[in-house]
């Protein structure tokens, strides 16, 4: 029967022991209604987020498809996942050619893909070796790791005692070590205890952070920042900070780490952002577009000096440096750099900045701001002069505007389309998200009851400071 059909299987028990398993009739996911499929994840799927109601069926570039046909622009681009654009064929190529010879050795013997990405990726950014890893979560956990043996094993800091400084409103994943390092309350509460050997600055604050340096410096192993904060809502530190951590972590002898995951890999009109202030840090991350969109990838960029502290046994991952995500991280990063998509970003994030700076201009009791680089940008609405109407509101009218976006934190949605945008595509999105200010909002303020006053953001739990709110 061909792969496109339905394949009907009869209901059956599987007897184990005294435990029954029922293998349920298989469905082909195309030929079902967005509402079905949408039921049947809230019924079978744990509650962990909390979608826009949209379905994806089919992507090409910057457009994506609903079951029922219907066509969308993506401005989200899977949180910078798909920055070469949905499906790119190139990139599919190098799938399917390597899908068909080899796909996992594990790490336990070599393969003759990991070897040749680590080459690509080293000499492309610059580093002598390269960890490999699936995502960026697992990326960030073994930058940690990696800084807390180097603290021990080179800077001799006492067992135990490795602290590693983090920005409030950092976002770097969802394992437990990770929001350890979360000013996000829906991360860390209901987790504890989180780890400790965390030490919180303020992001942009280079005298804040020369201060926790002086008092604790002989114990601090890292300090890892976005260069730009995605998840915080596109914060963009003062000019001159990046440099100055650069400078501070010389001089005490501390490692600092660039979580670049979502704004790396020509996201902010640069292959990283830190070479916006010209910055080379001792380790970089990477992953969401290094997989293209395909398959999760995410490495570990460092000097021999740092990598080498990590010994065989010490970290590793069944599929980090699999020869599939291998080929397919390759044909990633030549994708990138063939299409010129780094000056692409420039180019098309000037013109959306452009619309949405005039959108701002026409309604600034709704817009507080808008801020970006490249085609990385945040606008930052009023939620009290919206309000009985919501952000995530917002999102849904621009959905049925057939442009989809996502808030963040209650007041702000990112503006971050695939670096294949057009300039027509741009005007598209922007002209949506125009309507729904002018049309749309008007509408829900006047539906929608005002009885209760709009909810303020929580305070953080670490810091006590209310973060998101206006």
């Amino acid at each position: 029967m061909a792969a496109t059909r339905p394949v009907q299987c009869l209901l059956r028990k599987i007897c184990k022991g005294s435990r029954s398993f029922g293998v349920a009739t298989e469905v082909n996911a195309s030929s079902s209604s967005s509402q079905t499929i949408m039921n049947k994840e809230y019924e079978h799927s744990a509650h962990n987020y909390h979608p826009l109601p949209i379905v994806f069926s089919q992507a090409k570039g910057t457009s994506v498809w609903d079951p029922e046909g219907k066509k969308y622009l993506d401005f989200l681009a899977g949180y910078s996942a798909v920055n070469q654009g949905h499906c790119h064929p190139e990139i599919l190529k190098a799938l399917q050619e390597q899908v068909e010879r080899l796909t996992v050795s594990s790490r336990a013997f070599y393969n003759d893909r990991f070897p040749v990405f680590a080459e690509y990726v080293t000499a492309m950014f610059g580093y002598d070796m390269v960890l490999p890893m699936n995502t960026g979560a697992e990326g960030v956990e073994t930058a940690m790791k990696l800084a807390r043996k180097w603290g021990y094993e080179k800077k001799r800091i006492p067992k135990d005692e490795a602290i590693i400084v983090s920005c409030c409103g950092c976002f770097n994943g969802r394992t437990l070590g990770v929001i350890s390092m979360s000013c996000d309350n829906e991360a860390t509460r209901g987790f504890g205890p989180l780890l400790p050997g965390h030490v919180k600055v303020d992001f942009g604050d280079a005298d804040a952070l020369e201060r926790i340096f002086k008092e604790k410096g002989e114990r601090i192993a890292a300090f890892i920042l976005e260069p730009i904060q995605g998840e915080a809502g596109i914060i963009i530190p003062p000019d001159g900070y990046l440099k100055a951590v650069r400078d501070l972590c010389s001089k005490y002898n501390i490692l600092m780490i660039a979580d670049e995951i979502q704004s790396g890999l020509g996201r902010t009109g640069k292959m990283l952002a830190c070479e916006w202030e010209e910055v080379r840090p001792d380790v970089v991350v990477l992953g969401k577009a290094l997989g293209g969109g395909v398959i999760p990838v995410s490495a570990v960029l460092a000097d021999k000096d740092v990598m080498l502290c990590i010994q065989p046994g010490q970290h590793g991952s069944t599929f980090g440096g699999n020869p599939l995500a291998s080929a397919v991280a390759i044909a990633s990063l030549e994708v990138i750099k063939n299409e010129k998509l780094v000056e692409r970003s420039i180019q098309m994030g000037e013109k959306l900045m452009g619309q949405l700076l005039k959108i701002q201009q026409q309604y600034p009791d709704y817009v507080k701001e808008v801020r970006g680089r490249g085609l990385f940008i945040g606008v930052e609405f009023r939620r009290k002069n919206l309000f009985p109407a919501s952000v995530y509101e917002l999102s849904e009218k621009l959905k049925e505007r057939a442009v989809l976006a996502k808030p963040t934190h209650e007041t702000i949605i990112r503006f971050t389309p695939p670096l294949c945008i057009s300039v027509d595509e741009i005007q598209q999105g922007a002209k949506a998200l125009a309507d729904v200010l002018e049309i749309d909002v008007p509408k829900l303020q006047k539906e929608k009851p005002r009885e209760a006053a709009p909810v303020a953001s929580s305070a953080c739990d670490r810091c006590g400071r209310v973060m998101y709110d206006d």
